[in-house]
């Protein structure tokens, strides 16, 4: 028998603009028409556009490093970010004036930007969902009836949103509200704005009830606060919401960090000198340390050497990993698993920021462009993160806001306060063409 599930079909569509987009289309993998479509892929594209999908990339991933060139770095950086950069939110006004990012891309559009995409999308009658704008935009082009964009940050630039929009079909799944009011300046009609949160996956989040994530939350306050201070205070909470108190672990059950770099392999060295402090926690099983280098094999064999060069190399029973694969689908999936036992993620703010939903607390790596700037205010204003102190001296301030129960409040804070749902919230969006409103803080 066919399931109401098994129904529900779009056309999920992503770019290779880092790994972002690409993390957030991997939750909706399960209602893709053929799979996940790549904008700019062979499969997908024309000879003549992939050329210019990967100019776009490898310019991504250059200016991602550019800040470490010598002399030049901070120059090229500023050029492009110039281009991305995000107003200020407040004063609230009207924004809805294109951009000159939106007049770019309106030209490579009538030049035939995505018309090789259209054409695979047009086979079938289904909803695009993407998560990178230009598809969006070039559907609304075309006049394709049911498109559906997906913002993968706490704040975006105008060109997500096309020069005319009142005019446009997009509608918008926002990870959170400021995003909406974003959109609201833009000029985009509330009705096409749906505040659904960002596309957790359902691995990690078990259902509607959240039956994986409340279980993982319980044990990981339990790990967060092993002196009880936290739970002092707010256990009782914690019960009424997540269904069990959460039992502190005097025993010295390690606490896991992961540590994520960026798609581009930026930021390697905050990874390396984190490894560098930790080493005596993890050498007296204090902590667990996974460093995760995307599908960057470059990455790992500078993660790799340095751990054989500070006497981790060898560490058995999972002390210390490294995780990377050569198949993005594979490391999204090896990545969701390992959010399930980790207790502390240190990142630069980029999508992972909406992690923190799951009741992970966030150490705040530099953010690099704007759109991170803005994460990283999004998460200070939540009560779920920390800025990033000297990673040389981890395991001393680490250590401190552990015994102080510091780090289990972040986690309950991202918890109670981030949409969870999101995957659950688009579903409900296809199939009614609505979304019913929450009150309830665990439910959104």
């Amino acid at each position: 028998m066919t399931t109401a599930l098994e129904k529900l079909r779009a056309w999920v569509v992503t770019a290779d603009m880092g790994l972002g987009h690409q993390r957030a289309a991997h939750a909706l993998s399960y209602l893709a028409e053929g799979g996940t479509l790549t904008a700019g892929t062979p499969d997908v594209t024309d000879e003549s556009e992939v050329r210019f999908w990967r100019r776009l990339a490898r310019s991504y991933e250059f200016v991602s490093r550019a800040r470490g060139v010598p002399l030049v770095g901070n120059a090229l950086f500023s050029a492009m970010d110039g281009l991305l950069r995000i107003p200020p939110l407040y004063p609230l006004r009207d924004l809805s004036f294109p951009s000159l990012n939106n007049h770019i891309v309106d030209h490579l559009i009538r030049k035939g930007l995505g018309r090789s995409l259209l054409t695979r999308i047009r086979s079938l009658n289904l909803p695009l969902i993407s998560t990178f704008y230009a598809p969006c935009l070039v559907a609304d082009y075309y006049g394709h009836d049911s498109i559906y964009c997906v913002i993968c940050d706490a704040d975006l630039n105008r060109v997500w949103v096309a020069s005319k929009a009142k005019e446009s079909r997009i509608k918008y799944f926002a990870p959170c509200g400021r995003v909406m009011r974003r959109l609201l300046q833009y000029g985009v009609p509330n009705e096409r704005i749906f505040i659904t949160g960002f596309t957790l996956p359902r691995e990690n989040i078990g259902g509607p009830q959240m039956e994986t994530l409340k279980r993982d939350l319980v044990e990981r306050l339990g790990r967060l606060d092993p002196k009880g201070r936290f739970t002092s205070v707010f256990g009782g909470s914690v019960e009424e919401l997540l269904g069990a108190r959460p039992r502190p672990s005097r025993d010295a059950a390690p606490v896991t960090l992961t540590f994520a770099v960026g798609g581009a392999g930026a930021q390697v060295e905050i990874g390396q000198m984190l490894a560098r402090s930790l080493a005596p926690g993890i050498l007296d099983g204090r902590f667990r340390l996974n460093l995760v280098a995307g599908v960057n094999r470059a990455v790992e064999r500078a993660f790799c050497d340095f751990l054989i060069h500070i006497g981790l190399g060898s560490v058995r029973d999972g002390a210390v990993s490294v995780l990377c694969e050569d198949q993005k689908f594979v490391y999204f999936e090896r990545f969701n698993q390992l959010m399930r036992e980790t207790d502390i993620l240190w990142t630069k703010p980029s999508e992972l920021s909406f992690y923190s939903a799951l009741g992970i607390p966030i150490v705040m790596a530099p953010s690099i462009g704007s759109q991170e700037d803005k994460n990283l205010k999004w998460l200070m204003d939540k009560g779920c993160a920390l800025p990033q102190y000297t990673p040389l001296l981890a395991l001393e301030w680490l250590t401190d806001m552990l015994s102080d129960g510091v780090l289990a409040e972040k986690a309950f804070n991202g918890f109670i306060k981030n949409r969870k749902l999101g995957v659950y919230k688009i579903e409900e969006v296809l199939r009614t063409g609505s979304m019913s409103r929450e009150k309830h803080p665990l439910l959104r």
